[in-house]
């Protein structure tokens, strides 16, 4: 947890100073690798929501930039179901081999 909260703190004075906002940066601040912050799903997502927020929403830049977020965080949520539906049909199979050998 300690470093979560580095990452956020870091973060969130980046933003207030005005900063470049990205991974190198966050990360030589917070005294982390990079490699911590692309991996570390949790962390990532903080970065990214950070991110978000540094630029102004009403802008082409800042839409494009949300959007590039948010089919960020699509393609990592259908990834994470894939594997659990993958899970899931082991299980049952599993689950069915065991009835029939019973």
């Amino acid at each position: 947890m300690e470093t979560l909260a580095k990452v956020e703190r870091t973060c969130t004075e980046l933003l207030q100073r005005g900063q470049p906002f990205t991974f190198t940066t966050v990360a030589a601040t917070a005294g982390i690798s990079r490699t911590s912050l692309y991996r570390d799903q949790t962390l990532r997502t903080v970065v990214e929501e950070h991110r978000m927020h540094s630029h102004d929403p009403r802008t082409m830049t800042g839409l494009a930039s949300e959007v590039g977020h948010l089919r960020t965080a699509v393609e990592a949520l259908a990834e994470r179901v894939r594997h659990h539906e993958e899970q899931l049909r082991r299980l049952d199979s599993a689950r069915r081999s065991n009835r029939k050998s019973s």
